[in-house]
């Protein structure tokens, strides 16, 4: 099967089969505040202007956060102080909370406006001695502007800044949960428990070797800047970020990977099926109207180990039923057929399943109908057994990183790309601030044309077969 330009511009989350279906972790919360009758001893605050690198035009003190009524309220405020016209808050555990590892989650409101940029998220505890971005960055949540999107992304240095991003739909006047699960392996995005962004950090692939390391939390509610906009709607002043409670959790027993259940309808690409209402256990979705050629592809999915996967389909058939069948790499890799009974009604669901022997590695793992006729629900991948020493494997190799850089930014006609790496087959997407797609082509030359995109902050993503998908940000 071939990989279309939509499958190598897809979401990308990085799955693991590390994660089994019903988790059997257990996180122990070790630390917290909940703001009852007070900010804790845990934070300290830093105070100042001067644009904190992004060009922000608030002054932060610590006046314009306050606790009431058992919440925390971080206010920004018209107010001219320090040469800055407006004041706000940024607070931090530097030095007194750090962590490596853990589940860390808040439940925050967040105010609506333009040029509002709050944001809860992470920096190495080292910056002080390495800096901003060999230190990494951890953005748990940010929110910009009016926008209806969170962003969960992570900065670090990888011969250069190298950044990887994602955004859900949310309500930012109503309070949700925001959190991220950091291990030794992942790190996963959460909004109310949804989750909607993840990372592979094994063994520091793609220069990911900051995020083992201590990490402190940070508060803060930012007014303008270069990824808001300089633009402040001054009738939404003040406007406050509301924090229930900040909490951290670490794991206290961490079992073995087993499988993953790859949702139909959360494929990264789909060619031909057509989303539906599922009547199966646990309701949801499912792929419907599948006609032969038809897929769907999950992005970057992690085999890690050697040996034998078990792969199930669960579908639902008319009469006649059909094949389906399971590839790695666009069909570089072929995982064999299987056949799908009728099962009598569109509704009526069965798993049926394929045992293969794999070699480790990340894989863009696809499904493709050989022949119509049925329903798709999911997909479930299972680690059964390994190989043994006496079979040896050829390594699959890492994915590599761009180490891409951008120029001019801002951006006039022309946005060049730089990158240490070969950019042989790579493709380029433009996401406005809404992370709606304005653009997209073959980023192969070097060079972009953003003649036509409207004056604004946007983001740059790239992406190939063997590389990490990079993001940038940069304004027109």
């Amino acid at each position: 099967m071939k990989l279309t330009l939509t499958s190598i511009l897809g979401a990308a989350a990085l799955l693991l089969l590390g994660r089994p279906a019903a988790r059997a972790q257990t996180y122990q919360q070790v630390w917290a505040d909940e703001f009852t009758t007070g900010i804790g001893p845990n934070w300290v605050f830093e105070t100042g202007g001067g644009g904190w690198g992004n060009n922000e035009k608030q002054y932060y003190q610590s006046a314009n956060a306050t606790v009431v009524n058992g919440e925390l309220q971080i206010t920004a405020r018209k107010q001219s102080v320090g040469g800055m016209p407006y004041t706000s808050a940024r607070m931090k555990t530097q030095g007194l909370k750090q962590f490596t590892y853990g589940k860390m989650e808040a439940r925050i409101k967040l105010p609506l406006g333009q040029g509002l940029w709050p944001a809860f998220w992470m920096l190495g505890a080292n910056i002080g001695s390495v800096s901003w971005p060999y230190c990494g960055e951890i953005d748990i949540m940010e929110q910009i502007n009016a926008d209806s999107r969170t962003y969960g992304t992570v900065h670090w240095d990888s011969n250069g800044h190298a950044s990887y991003g994602n955004n859900i739909a949310t309500t930012p006047n109503a309070y949700h949960v925001y959190s991220v699960e950091w291990t030794p392996t992942y790190i996963r995005w959460f909004m109310d428990g949804t989750k909607y962004h993840e990372i592979n950090i094994t063994n520091g692939t793609g220069g990911t070797e900051e995020f083992q390391k201590p990490f402190f939390l940070l508060l803060n509610l930012a007014v303008a800047g270069d990824w808001p906009g300089q633009t402040v709607d001054e009738s939404k002043l003040p406007a406050t970020m509301s924090v229930d409670y900040v909490r951290v959790y670490q794991l206290t027993s961490t079992p073995p990977p087993s499988s993953v259940t790859l949702q139909a309808e959360a494929a990264n690409v789909n060619n031909g099926m057509v989303v539906e209402s599922c009547a199966d256990t646990g309701g949801g979705q499912d792929m419907g109207y599948i006609d032969a050629g038809d897929y769907l592809v999950w992005n970057s999915i992690n085999f890690p180990t050697s040996g034998t996967y078990n792969i199930e389909y669960r579908v639902a058939s008319g009469a006649n039923g059909g094949t389906i069948s399971s590839d790695l790499n666009a069909g570089s890799i072929q995982l064999g057929n299987t056949a799908i009974p009728g099962t009598g009604g569109w509704q009526n669901w069965t798993t049926v399943s394929k045992s293969l022997t794999i070699n480790a590695g990340t894989y863009n793992f696809g499904v493709f109908a050989q022949t119509g006729g049925y329903n798709l629900n999911w997909v479930r991948i299972t680690r059964t057994g390994a190989r043994s020493a006496a079979s040896p494997d050829k390594p699959v190799p890492a994915a590599t990183a761009f180490n891409l850089e951008l120029y001019p930014n801002p951006a006039t006609d022309r946005l060049q790309l730089r990158s240490e790496q070969s950019l042989a087959g790579s493709q380029f997407q433009i996401l406005d601030a809404w992370g709606r797609p304005v653009a997209a082509g073959s980023a192969a030359a070097g060079r972009v044309d953003v003649s036509a995109l409207p004056p604004g902050v946007y983001t740059l993503k790239v992406s190939a077969e063997g590389k990490l998908p990079e993001t940038r940000r940069f304004t027109r």
